[in-house]
């Protein structure tokens, strides 16, 4: 491995994104995955969607309330210390009980992320 490939990157040297009033990230891409930092508001909400990325969320701080598949029949609660993997192409949708901050990974990184395609998640 060369000394080029390396990176070290404080969180706090990443500017916060605006995605709506309730919602902010900092994004980190390696070649196959991506971090994400990601501060949700209490009462924030990432509306039903569905990506062909591999995911895990590992909430740092606060609690998020998923509904998971079309129907949204399947409920959870992720709190500090915990982590939910969602498959590719799950359906899902979560609402911040508490501020809160977590970690998403994801594998490939996200495209649409990165181009600023996410409406779901803007406005």
């Amino acid at each position: 491995m060369s000394n080029s490939s390396i990176r070290h990157i404080p969180w706090n040297s990443i500017p916060k994104e605006k995605l709506n009033p309730l919602l902010h990230r900092r994004l980190i891409t390696g070649e196959k995955a991506m971090l994400a930092h990601v501060y949700l508001d209490k009462g924030a909400i990432v509306p039903l969607h569905s990506h062909h990325n591999e995911q895990f969320t590992y909430v740092i701080d606060g609690a998020l309330h998923f509904w998971i598949g079309d129907d949204e029949s399947e409920e959870l609660v992720v709190r500090s210390g915990e982590v939910l993997h969602l498959p590719a192409y799950v359906p899902h949708k979560a609402e911040a009980l508490e501020d809160t901050l977590d970690l998403d990974i994801f594998v490939p990184p996200r495209e649409d992320w990165l181009s600023g395609t996410d409406d779901y998640l803007r406005g």
